[in-house]
């Protein structure tokens, strides 16, 4: 007989099998393909809306609040001044003749700063001399009537009346004497305001004249001639807020930093307060004294002041760039635990500057946002970053 396979209707069969089979398998790898294709787009379009979403939301940086040390450091600006500063007025009016200190001189108490040339006070104590004389002169001749004429009334031969006038008028010229010796002296005063000269040991900050200027006495309508300052000590004033005023007394310890001397701080000491507080800005104003006989920092120089404060009970410390002003009152912005801000109103206490004292509102394990945008909300949906990762000393 016959087989079957090998007759060509068997192989028909046979070939049109293998055909299936491997239609079969490709239409299997074509859905599998398709298959693929589709979740791997779905995923990928999955993750693309994630990325969006996250790169859509905002991003923020969180701190927890610190709890205070055992003491406090207030730190407010401060304004150094001299110990001793004064403006030199002229006290007598007329024209420069010469001066011999200039900026940066050191002086000594009663040194000649400059001179004054005076013609118009020169002719006006002539003048008084030559009025002084003429009324002693004329006491002279008065008093010599006098006693003629009380000589006469001893014997009756003029009238009591005569005699009472001519000690009348003795008298009287005896005050006009008197009153032409003090325009004298006044004018000789007058005389020795032309020799300026330094009220206090110090060093010269300001010349305002020249020679040849004309110099008008007083405050009101002449020109400040000279400034001089004493510079060996110096006087700095601090306002400080009323929270602190109370513990605010004289003694308590301080610590000045300048950013001409930087690294380098000089300790002082409260050494008196003005006991009241200013009512505009409610504030205390303190002196501190500094030794300055280096002459290493200069009057009108900016300074901050660091207050040591007494140690009070342990409190809670944020950033102050944390705080959000608004109408509902002083807030901060904290992340909760679905990654949503909630805003928070707080109670503050004292202000140490770039940290801020908060009694209520808060706990010490809120997340709270650095540098909060103004336009943050309830329930804004957030991306919490890390902090940047602070720089080593050794920059390594």
């Amino acid at each position: 007989m016959t087989d079957a396979s090998t007759t060509p209707a068997g192989s028909d069969r046979k070939l049109r099998r293998k055909l299936r089979t491997v239609l079969w398998v490709l239409l299997i790898a074509a859905i599998v393909l398709a298959i693929w294709g589709i979740a791997s787009r779905l995923v990928a379009r999955s993750d693309l809306r994630k990325r969006t979403v996250q790169d859509a939301s905002t991003s923020v940086v969180t701190v927890k609040a610190q709890l205070s040390g055992a003491g406090d450091e207030l730190v407010l600006p401060g304004i150094v001044q001299a110990y001793i500063e004064a403006s030199v007025y002229a006290r007598t009016n007329g024209y420069l003749k010469s001066w011999y200190t200039d900026i940066g001189s050191r002086v000594r108490k009663g040194q000649l700063l400059a001179e004054i040339d005076t013609p118009e006070v020169d002719r006006q104590l002539d003048q008084a001399k030559a009025d002084h004389n003429t009324a002693l002169a004329n006491l002279a001749l008065s008093r010599t009537t006098n006693v003629r004429w009380q000589q006469l009334l001893a014997t009756q031969s003029v009238s009591q009346q005569d005699a009472d006038e001519k000690a009348g008028d003795a008298a009287a010229k005896d005050a006009t004497a008197q009153s032409a010796a003090q325009n004298v002296a006044r004018l000789n005063d007058l005389e020795s305001f032309k020799r300026v000269v330094a009220p206090f040991d110090g060093v010269i900050t300001a010349r305002n004249t020249d020679i040849g200027a004309l110099i008008n006495a007083g405050q009101s309508t002449g020109t400040e001639l000279f400034r001089i300052a004493d510079t060996g000590k110096l006087r700095i004033y601090a306002q400080v807020p009323e929270a602190y005023a109370g513990s605010t007394r004289t003694g308590l310890k301080a610590q000045l930093h300048f950013a001409e001397h930087p690294g380098k701080t000089y300790d002082v000491e409260a050494i008196r307060t003005s006991n009241a507080l200013d009512p505009t800005a409610r504030t205390l104003q303190v002196e501190l004294q500094l030794d300055n006989r280096d002459r290493e920092v200069f009057p009108g120089a900016y300074t901050e002041v660091h207050f040591k404060l007494p140690s009070s009970a342990q409190t809670m410390r944020l950033p102050a760039n944390t705080l959000l002003f608004r109408a509902a009152g002083l807030q901060v912005a904290t992340v909760d635990g679905d990654g949503k801000i909630k805003l928070k109103n707080i109670t503050q206490g004292r202000d140490f500057g770039k940290t801020i004292e908060v009694l209520d509102g808060i706990d010490q394990n809120d997340a709270v946002v650095v540098n909060p945008p103004d336009s943050i909300t309830d329930g804004l949906p957030v991306r919490v970053a890390p902090p940047p990762a602070r720089k080593q000393a050794n920059n390594q």
